[in-house]
């Protein structure tokens, strides 16, 4: 039989230079995690099948519950992949009682859904998340907002929009107008994005009357100001996270129509786009979902966003694998010695051989920076031609010379 050496369906591999600004997305992502004082931590792949599932909803209602990788071990065991890290929080608080909160962490790791694919939709990604646990004050809840802004200015990602939402509030409006299945209208317009205003308001009238459906509509066209005249539950929690944000000088939009993670978002819910474009983050505030195991109330509040939505989306510059190529020329010893040294000093360094001209070839086409010749020459007169593979230009110098000059 026939084997066609392909990549799986909805799974992809990363070469330069993509791989190279990928890791460098990741080492600034990180680098902000840290300045805000979040700590890494790392979870299985593979976790318990029912721990997977959501006690708030039905599988089908939640369509990255319902689309994880489904496994069996050869004990029989119903197993799966893991399809986002939140639900992994409630286990290890569990199985962790004494952890010292408030808990800030950051997770940075593959993630599986066994869904659909397309040109821009695979079925292993990578999620970045950061949440702080076990504090129910707002100051948190604008402090994740702040990083994530802090985060993108880095990644040079133009035109962001930060919108607000409270599930709370959410609810009691659906509630104002008399519509008993609040969650299923929360399903509808969570899609809103997908199907458009037309599509939502046909299936808003599969479950409610076609009178309550345009009162709710025109309830949601409505400003912050009338929710907040009005008196409306959630209220005071987006005013307050507004405020709090204005101290980091950021500014927030409130979007009535902002649902996301019905499974577990209980108070304020974000969203971090392009203006006029989709998502490249979200979050908000799952006071439920962490202690549910442990039989505690314990406050969360988080953010999350894909590394290749990042890379799409992100100018920075592109690094280069090594900031020097050192070329042997029958000199390898004194080269490999060369090499360690610039290594040592941190400067990242190729040793190769071979044809000069091969050699400038493969340097330009990696667009390193520097070339070191070592040959018989410049082994006697202990001085060794550095060439500028931008400018051309080329000078002798000391091995201290090079090693000063290339470690700045």
């Amino acid at each position: 039989m026939k084997f066609n050496i392909e990549t799986v369906k909805g799974f992809q591999d990363f070469l330069p230079p993509e791989s190279l600004k990928r890791q460098a997305i990741v080492e600034t992502i990180q680098k902000y995690f840290k300045l805000y004082g979040f700590v890494p931590m790392e979870t299985p792949i593979v976790e318990f099948d029912e721990l997977m599932r959501s006690s708030e909803l039905q599988d089908e209602q939640d369509e990255a519950i319902s689309d994880r990788f489904r496994l069996k071990d050869k004990a029989g065991r119903n197993l799966g992949l893991r399809y986002e890290f939140t639900f992994q929080l409630a286990r290890i608080l569990k199985q962790n009682p004494n952890l010292k909160l408030p808990f800030k962490r950051y997770q940075i790791g593959p993630i599986f859904r066994d869904e659909p694919t397309s040109s821009s939709r695979f079925r292993q990604f990578t999620q970045c998340d950061a949440d702080i646990i076990g504090s129910a004050d707002m100051k948190a809840d604008a402090e994740i907002i702040s990083l994530v802004s802090d985060i993108l200015k880095a990644l040079k990602i133009p035109d962001i929009e930060i919108q607000i939402n409270n599930r709370t509030l959410l609810s009691s409006i659906i509630k104002s107008v008399e519509i008993k299945s609040t969650e299923k209208v929360l399903k509808e317009l969570d899609k809103l994005e997908k199907i458009g205003e037309d599509q939502l308001k046909l299936n808003l009238k599969k479950i409610t009357s076609a009178n309550q459906v345009i009162t709710l509509l025109k309830l949601l066209e409505k400003p912050f100001e009338f929710y907040k005249e009005n008196a409306f539950d959630g209220v005071k929690e987006i005013e307050e996270l507004i405020n709090q944000c204005k101290i980091y000088g950021i500014k927030l939009k409130f979007n009535p129509y902002l649902a996301r993670g019905l499974g577990y978002y209980t108070g304020n819910i974000f969203e971090i786009r392009q203006k006029g474009k989709n998502s490249i983050a979200a979050g908000g505030r799952f006071d439920n979902l962490v202690g549910k195991y442990s039989n505690r109330k314990i406050p969360a509040v988080g953010v999350s966003f894909g590394l290749e939505r990042l890379t799409q989306l992100s100018t920075v510059k592109i690094p280069v694998p090594a900031k020097a190529l050192v070329i042997s020329l029958d000199q390898d010893e004194e080269s490999l010695d060369l090499t360690k040294k610039l290594r040592k000093a941190n400067v990242s360094t190729i040793l190769t051989s071979g044809q000069p001209s091969a050699q400038l070839e493969y340097a330009n086409s990696l667009q390193i920076p520097y070339v070191i010749f070592i040959g018989e020459q410049e082994v006697s007169k202990k001085k060794f031609k550095l060439k500028n593979m931008s400018s051309g230009n080329e000078s002798l110098l000391s091995e201290k010379q090079i090693i000063s000059k290339l470690k700045v």
